[in-house]
């Protein structure tokens, strides 16, 4: 059997946020059955929704190849979460790290615990243009072409940033 090929969104805005997602790209690589295969740039950009005051957010996309099921990814991620201090406490806080599996190949699901593909990917500046960097002719099933979501995606701050940063 082949492995799935999953993306996975990242972001932080506590505790160091470059590390923390650069940290989490190699703990990808430590989930059982699973490699990563491509890291989106890092993007810094403005808190969506969730409690105001929160600081920016780096953001990236990894796409990740597992004979995991996605229930089983799903918990493997929320593992690396806890690993880097991540407590769920108020929705949509500020947090050390968070993981969410935005595809998992072309699988649809409205699984109250995983909808897949991720019920917001296609309004969130700061996924899309990540998932641009590493799978540029990706069809998000249900949705269409990613470079037609990026173009009707909500205006939102999203900066690049430089491998140095």
């Amino acid at each position: 059997m082949r492995p799935a090929r999953a993306y996975i969104g990242i972001g932080s805005n506590l505790d160091d946020p470059i590390r923390q997602v650069r940290r989490a790209f190699q703990a990808l690589n430590g989930i059982l059955a699973s490699g990563c295969v491509a890291q989106s740039p890092l993007y810094r950009t403005a808190p969506v929704g969730g409690p105001p005051g929160q600081p920016d957010y780096i953001n990236a996309v990894a796409a990740l190849d597992t004979g995991l099921t996605p229930q089983q990814l799903l918990m493997a991620l929320r593992t690396l979460e806890l690993a880097q201090g991540r407590t769920r406490t108020v929705r949509w806080a500020a947090r050390t790290l968070d993981l969410d599996v935005l595809l998992y190949d072309r699988l649809t699901s409205d699984d109250p615990r995983l909808t897949l593909p991720h019920p917001r990917l296609h309004e969130r500046a700061f996924v899309l243009y990540p998932l641009r960097d590493i799978a540029p002719n990706l069809d998000i099933p249900g949705r269409g072409p990613l470079i037609e979501l990026l173009a009707r995606c909500p205006p939102q701050a999203i900066v690049r940033l430089d491998s140095a940063d």
